[in-house]
């Protein structure tokens, strides 16, 4: 059954996306809408089953029967173990979550491409989730980058919303080209695309140049899609402008995608040739990690327009989730994984939520919206229980994955790692926590100069309220709120990602799995509980969210150096495509430097 269910996770959104093509316009939108919340699902039970069907041994899925002859793979695999699964299980829920949304959202009859493009973008991910073929990678990841540009435009007709999608395409376009380059380089080294295979040739001498190039061409390719920093320009203007209902997918799970083929593609393809130098690119890929952090927190606590700010929540917490790969441990790819599944139920949520307040109130910024939410208290709740989930509440979902990244980090010497993490978490938690007072309770000043001088035009999410729309938000909202904080209560939860986590970093196993179908090795799942310096961290990470919370409800008065910071991060994220296209070369400069310098 497991080998079964593995091709149709894809095969079935796809599909049914080219059905939906053909006929969906003969039937109404709300049909469409059913049938793409129903392939959601069943895309997300069939992910749900593989987690427990891969839990004793991972699933190696070669398309047409062309398994690997003498150590050489032919054919194109899918690779599927509990945290693989686990991603893709993520990518279903939230896709389920926004076509429920889309239901009560759009005022118009929604075209039946928008339900197409919705479930090309789920298949691409899972695909490009479970996919352990470099190039296949690379596919999937151009197959969701095409409908995510489109989704991000579909209101084309505002500037903004131009300006947002045409940023996405271009700046995406030149990381999918440096990717396609670093795919070139290794294939002509290596003579390989899957991932297994390259880790098997390059392990066999010292990285030289050219590998070297291969891996930072790579690694800006994922990054770029991830968002970090100076990668990170496009997505809060993509993610600002596009639909709410689309942005619990690109917020929730597809930048979070980038940092899954980092990881992946490291340890199963580059880490036996770096694996001498690992102290140097665990300290690159750290520090970009921790800018990336503390950057992205400062500007979400700067915005007024919810989704611009939720936007820079993302590139805060994949900046979060970098550091724990960054590790290059097992635990720390396990808490990554752990983090990023409740940390994207949890932005799921948001969106969800931001959804309702833009059809209800006719906006989504916090400033305009002063005090008029009273009458929506349960997404109040949501809100500011989520905030408090981004803050890492102890001893909720998100908690679990910062706990073992913090014990982690202590393992390996990295233990003043958890301080700028509690800074990045307690400032993203506060931004949303500042909005959801103004909103729901009406606290703090209506107009605020610091505020003010980065307020959004998102014009384009509101200009109506609905007095009617209440359950299709606030039930997805509530689910994935749930699900997100509630994973801490999975017996085990923890142990065995690390346990799962510390086989996928087992390079030359997983080569002879993967290229000469010999058996793994039982598992050996450790306990894990929370040490009371994680709780200690996850209760300053809270408290320092209600309190920069309170700070921002104040009327603020900068000072001359802190007003100067400001008007350079504002003119920094200026919008203007060119430049961010220039500070992407840089920053592959940059790091490709730092690569080399480590394995020299």
């Amino acid at each position: 059954m497991s080998s079964t269910l593995v091709p149709l996770v894809v095969v079935i959104p796809l599909l049914v996306a080219a059905a939906l093509a053909a006929f969906g316009r003969f039937v109404s939108s709300r049909v469409d809408n059913i049938v793409a919340a129903v392939t959601g699902l069943a895309v997300t039970v069939m992910c749900v089953v593989l987690i427990f069907e891969s839990a004793h041994e991972t699933i190696h899925y070669w398309f047409g029967n062309w398994k690997p002859r003498d150590g050489i793979a032919i054919g194109i695999s899918f690779s599927v173990d509990p945290l693989d699964a686990a991603i893709a299980a993520l990518v279903g829920a939230l896709a389920v979550a926004a076509s429920i949304v889309c239901w009560d959202y759009f005022e118009e009859e929604v075209p039946p491409y928008f339900h197409v493009l919705m479930l090309v973008f789920l298949g691409g991910m899972v695909g490009f989730a479970l996919s352990s073929d470099l190039f296949d990678m690379f596919v999937f990841f151009e197959l969701m980058s095409v409908a995510a540009f489109a989704l991000t435009g579909y209101r084309v007709e505002h500037r903004s919303v131009l300006q947002g999608a045409f940023s996405f395409v271009v700046v995406n376009s030149v990381g999918a080209f440096m990717l396609l380059t670093g795919i070139a380089l290794l294939y002509g080294r290596t003579g390989a695309l899957n991932l297994a295979q390259i880790g098997q040739a390059l392990a066999r001498d010292r990285p030289d140049g050219l590998v070297v190039v291969a891996f930072t061409f790579i690694v800006v390719g994922f990054l770029t899609k991830a968002g970090t920093v100076p990668f990170h320009f496009w997505l809060s203007d993509a993610y600002a402008v596009a639909p709410a209902p689309v942005c619990i997918l690109l917020a929730g799970v597809m930048s979070d995608l980038g940092l899954h083929a980092v990881a992946r593609t490291y340890w199963e393809g580059f880490s036996g040739a770096f694996g001498g130098h690992a102290d140097a690119v665990r300290a690159v890929l750290v520090g970009v990690g921790l800018v990336t952090a503390l950057l992205g927190g400062v500007m979400a606590f700067l915005q007024s327009g919810l989704k611009r700010m939720l936007a820079f929540v993302v590139i805060s917490h994949v900046g979060v989730f970098l550091s724990a790969i960054g590790l290059l441990t097992a635990r720390g790819l396990a808490a990554a994984t752990v983090f990023i599944v409740a940390d994207g139920l949890v932005k799921g949520a948001l969106f969800c939520a931001v959804a309702h307040i833009g059809v209800r109130l006719g906006t989504t910024d916090e400033l305009e919206a002063h005090g008029r939410g009273r009458g929506l208290p349960l997404t109040g709740l949501i809100v500011a229980m989520g905030a408090l989930g981004l803050a890492v509440l102890p001893p909720l979902g998100t908690f679990v994955g910062a706990s073992v990244l913090f014990q982690s980090a202590g393992g390996i010497a990295y233990g003043w790692l958890p301080v700028p993490i509690v800074a990045a978490t307690a400032l993203t938690g506060a931004a949303v926590l500042r909005a959801a007072g103004r909103i729901f309770l009406g606290l703090g000043p209506r107009s605020e100069e610091l505020l003010d001088e980065l307020a959004d035009d998102e014009g384009e999410e509101g200009g109506r309220a609905a007095a009617h729309a209440g359950a299709l938000f606030w039930i997805p909202a509530l689910a994935l709120l749930v699900a997100g904080l509630g994973l801490a209560f999975v017996p085990g939860l923890p142990g065995q990602a690390i346990a799962h986590a510390a086989h996928l970093v087992d390079r030359p196993a997983v080569a002879a799995e993967t290229l000469h179908g010999a058996t793994a090795p039982p598992l050996s799942v450790p306990s894990f509980s929370p040490s009371v310096e994680s709780y200690l961290y996850g209760a300053l990470s809270v408290l320092g969210a209600l309190a920069l919370a309170w700070v921002g409800l104040q009327r603020l008065r900068l000072g001359r150096a802190a007003a100067w910071v400001v008007e350079r991060l504002e003119l920094v994220h200026d919008g203007l495509v060119t430049d961010y296209v220039t500070w992407l070369m840089l920053g592959t400069a940059v790091l490709g430097a730092l690569f080399a310098l480590s394995v020299r």
